[in-house]
């Protein structure tokens, strides 16, 4: 991604992406429930802001997610006229929470007797619901959480200058990013191999479709290029997430992941043979295959290249280097939901049970822990993610105050 798009988008002249390059991006990254983690993260930034300026502006101009992380950019973006205390009203959103809020999965208590009982049930909700949840109470939820009027009106007003969310095609297996911006915003949309952007209204289909886990989740059809297409979680195959912050000009970009530092100790026993729920964590893991680290890295790399040019030749060139801060959880998440298992709803736990995908009696908690944690969507887990993130901020106190402080010196600096 870095080099191509850090080229291509700092190419334009600046009128292509409305003019100023001031401000900040945020990159929400995906992960089922463990998206909690983000918003301890950005509970303890907006603290740290609120000491220097309590009446600080909303600090992010654009925002970006994939899945889960694309409901809480979309959340803050339709707060964000509320400044700062925007960032903490999304933790008391993720603490409101429970599973029956995000899916449902209609089981008798007795299906985790045998694994035919379960496939059978299993079974019988894909047929109703075209994969194994029903999320309509996820619709229901964001539609009482997300008043897409206010969004818009943040937008109009300049309070921010983009929202896009990101999903992938089932249909064509192209990334898109839907971007909803404001009236100042002249970015074009873009098409890369494999990725590109289009322009129009964010809805809570859009949240839906960027969010399907496979296979846990059905598909959403969207409308792009006059036609239909089905689309599916947009971590799927997602190898370039900063790129969107990049095209529409940002030089600052902070970006909180839920990847997994470490996982080595929690698979199976030596000699051991993989259940159902160590394959079901791996193949949960892949789709969640976090490419942030990569991502950053290069970005940083070819930054850095561009900030030790010549000043002379630096000046007379037509783009810019871009820093990017990364957060990411201190701690195995697959630990800590294997701290929270039997949090899961009955009918949830008891049907995993059954398949065996849900074994903690085998050498396999940590993989039965792994697939559970993107289902945890209860108060124990919920809140263990949002103290672990706040836990992270702080910890990188001096880093975040000194990004944003150099971002409130960039605003104010004359043009």
């Amino acid at each position: 991604m870095s080099l191509d798009t850090l080229i291509a988008q700092n190419t334009l002249p600046h009128a292509a992406t409305g003019g100023s390059l001031e401000g900040c991006a945020l990159v929400l990254m995906g992960g089922g429930a463990r998206t909690a983690y983000q918003a301890g993260v950005l509970k303890a930034l907006g603290a740290m802001l609120a000491q220097s300026s309590p009446r600080a502006d909303f600090p992010f101009k654009w925002l970006f997610g994939t899945s889960a992380g694309a409901l809480n950019a979309t959340y803050l973006a339709s707060i964000a006229t509320q400044g700062l205390p925007a960032l903490s009203r999304l933790a008391a959103f993720w603490s409101s929470l429970r599973s029956p809020h995000v899916y449902r999965l209609d089981a008798p208590g007795w299906v985790r007797a045998n694994r035919l009982i379960a496939g059978w049930t299993l079974a019988r909700q894909v047929r109703r619901h075209r994969a194994l949840l029903d999320t309509l109470p996820l619709v229901n939820t964001l539609h009482q959480a997300i008043d897409l009027g206010a969004l818009e009106a943040a937008l109009e007003q300049g309070v921010i200058s983009a929202l896009g969310v990101t999903a992938s095609s089932y249909t064509t297996g192209e990334h898109w990013t839907f971007c909803q911006v404001s009236p100042s915003q002249h970015t074009h949309a873009w098409h890369r191999p494999g990725r590109r952007a289009d322009f129009q209204p964010i809805t809570i289909e859009h949240l839906m479709a960027s969010a399907a886990i496979p296979f846990l989740f059905p598909a959403v059809p969207l409308w792009v290029d006059g036609h239909r297409e089905h689309f599916g979680d947009g971590s799927m195959r997602q190898l370039s997430p900063l790129s969107p912050a990049i095209h529409f000009g940002a030089r600052r970009i902070l970006v909180i992941g839920v990847g997994q530092p470490q996982r080595s100790g929690l698979g199976v026993r030596a000699g051991g043979e993989p259940t159902a729920g160590t394959i079901a964590g791996h193949a949960m893991a892949s789709v969640f295959h976090d490419t942030l680290q990569a991502d950053v890295e290069q970005t940083t790399r070819v930054s850095e290249t561009l900030a030790k040019l010549p000043p002379d030749l630096a000046a007379a060139l037509p783009y810019r280097p871009v820093q990017v801060m990364a957060i990411q959880p201190s701690q195995s998440l697959d630990e800590l939901a294997q701290k929270h298992i039997n949090e899961l709803p009955a009918s949830t736990r008891n049907t995993l049970v059954g398949l065996g995908a849900l074994d903690t009696e085998r050498g396999a908690a940590g993989s039965a822990a792994a697939l559970a944690s993107y289902l945890l969507f209860e108060p124990g887990f919920v809140q263990a993610l949002i103290t672990l993130g706040e836990h992270d901020a702080w910890r990188r106190r001096d880093e975040l105050q000194a990004f944003f402080a150099s971002t409130a010196a960039e605003r104010a600096s004359p043009r």
